[in-house]
């Protein structure tokens, strides 16, 4: 089980009233495998977190555990331990952009 905390404006969009999601991954916790269990879980999601056709982040979302920032790494490595055990939550931020 992975816990999953999700930002404000995706949880109303996804009617998810509490902070976090628990979700069952098939296979090894990577990055791709919870994107794709919280998209199954919640199809209103698909696209707003990765680019429907190319997978790939969008560019105001990043992904946080263990206070690192995982946005850069490949979609297909092993999350942290902690992550994994169900320690640490997998965080999604909606990134603060303006001038």
């Amino acid at each position: 089980m992975i816990r999953v905390r999700l930002p404000n404006h995706l949880r109303t969009l996804a009617r998810i009233e509490d902070r976090e999601v628990v979700l069952e991954v098939d296979g090894e916790p990577t990055q791709r495998t919870v994107l794709d269990a919280l998209e199954a879980r919640f199809p209103v999601l698909r696209g707003t977190v990765r680019d429907h056709e190319t997978k790939q982040r969008r560019a105001f979302i990043r992904f946080f555990a263990c206070e690192q920032d995982l946005s850069h790494e490949s979609p297909d490595a092993p999350l942290p331990p902690q992550v994994t055990a169900g320690a640490e939550p997998y965080l999604i931020v909606g990134a603060m952009a303006g001038g």
